[in-house]
C-alpha cells in the first residue's frame, strides 16, 4: 500500500463511481479478463470479443503464443488504449519442463537458485523482438511438483518480456540435461490473476447473448470490469472537479487542482482520477509526491493519454 498524501478534502459532484456506470457504458468502456484458449492467437482472440461484443474496437495486453493459455485482458472500446499500461506490468506463468533426462531434486533446486534475481536472457530466434541480449528480472521461482525427476511443474513470477520458453531450454543447459518447455499457462497479468473474474470466450457470448435477448446484464457485468481496475500497480492522483474539463482537453496538471495523491517518484507513471475514481487521464510526474505535496504552485503531472470524454463547461454550453 502506497502512503497517500491530502493536500486538501472537498466534496464532489461531478460523475459516478466507476462500479455505477451502466451495461451499456462498460460494453463501450471496459476491459475483461480472457480466460486464452489454445490455438488463437492474442489478436485473433481480441477479433473474438469484437465480434462477440458487436463492437469496433477491442486490443489485448501482450501477445501469448497460440499454443499458451491463460489470463489475457482485453481493452475494449474506448477502454482498448489502457492496455499498453499492462504491457510492462510483471507476469506469473505455470509451466510444465521437460528435462531430457532425469536430475535428482537437489541439484535442481540448486540450477533453479541460478535464474532468480536478474538474468541475461536472448529471446528466441522466433520472436517479436530484436534478437539480442537483455536483463530481465525473475521475482518468484519456485517447483511445484515433479514426476519422475523428469517432468516438472513450476510457478515463475517475472518481469514483462521475459521468455519462459527460453528459461527452460536455459535450465536444461545448465544441468548439462536439455530441456524443453511442455505447456504454459499464464496465470497473472499486472493486477489481472485466474481468481479475478476469469472468463472463457463461450462464457462472454453466453452472458452477451442473456443480455441481449432476455434483457439480464447479470452476467455480463461479471465478464466486464470497469477501466480502474488496469490501474492496481500504478501510482494515482485525484483531483477537484473544477480541474476536470481543461484535463479531459489534454492539458497538464498543475498543483492547485490536485485533491490527494499517493507516494510515487518523478518521472513515473501516474494514473489521474476524479474524486469519485473515474480515471481522467495518465501522465508522468515531473516532481515527487513528496514535493508536490509541499508545494502550491508549479505542473506536477505531464499528460500523455486522455481517457475521459471530452467536457464543455456550462458556460460554454449556453
Amino acid at each position: 500500500m502506497r502512503q497517500v498524501f491530502i493536500k486538501k478534502a472537498e466534496p464532489t459532484t461531478f460523475g459516478n463511481p466507476p462500479s455505477q456506470r451502466s451495461t451499456q457504458e462498460l460494453c463501450s468502456y471496459g476491459i475483461i479478463n480472457i480466460d486464452k484458449p489454445k490455438g488463437p492467437t492474442s489478436h485473433q482472440v481480441s477479433d473474438y470479443v469484437q465480434r462477440i461484443l458487436n463492437i469496433t474496437k477491442a486490443g489485448h495486453s501482450g501477445t501469448l503464443d497460440p499454443q499458451v493459455t491463460g489470463v489475457q485482458p482485453v481493452g475494449i472500446g474506448r477502454a482498448t488504449r489502457i492496455t499498453e499500461f499492462l504491457l510492462t506490468a510483471p507476469k506469473e506463468y505455470v509451466c510444465l519442463m521437460h528435462l531430457h533426462k532425469p536430475v535428482e531434486p537437489q541439484v535442481l533446486a540448486q540450477a533453479i537458485e541460478k535464474f532468480k534475481g536478474k538474468i541475461e536472457q536472448l529471446p528466441p530466434i522466433k520472436s517479436a523482438v530484436k534478437r539480442e541480449l537483455r536483463t530481465r528480472e525473475i521475482y518468484e521461482f519456485e517447483i511445484l511438483e515433479t514426476h519422475q525427476n523428469q517432468d516438472i511443474l513450476f510457478r515463475i513470477k517475472c518481469q514483462a518480456g521475459t521468455y519462459i520458453r527460453k528459461i527452460c531450454h536455459d535450465l536444461g543447459q545448465e544441468l548439462g540435461t536439455g530441456a524443453h518447455m511442455a505447456q504454459l499457462r499464464r496465470t497473472q497479468a499486472g493486477p489481472f490473476t485466474e481468481k479475478d473474474s476469469l472468463v472463457t470466450l463461450n462464457d462472454l457470448q453466453d452472458a452477451y447473448t442473456f443480455y441481449k435477448q432476455d434483457n439480464n446484464d447479470t452476467f455480463l457485468r461479471h465478464c466486464i470490469q470497469p477501466i480502474e481496475s488496469a490501474l492496481t500497480y500504478i501510482p494515482k492522483c485525484w483531483i477537484f472537479d473544477s480541474t476536470i474539463e481543461s484535463l479531459s482537453h489534454g492539458r497538464d496538471l498543475a498543483i492547485p487542482g490536485i485533491s490527494k495523491l499517493e507516494n510515487f517518484r518523478k518521472e513515473e507513471t501516474v494514473a489521474i482520477l476524479t474524486l469519485h475514481g473515474e480515471l481522467v487521464a495518465i501522465g508522468t510526474a515531473l516532481m515527487s509526491a513528496v514535493e508536490i505535496n509541499t508545494k502550491q504552485k508549479g505542473l506536477a503531472i505531464k499528460t500523455s493519454k486522455v481517457f475521459i470524454e471530452s467536457i464543455k463547461s456550462e458556460k460554454k454550453e449556453e
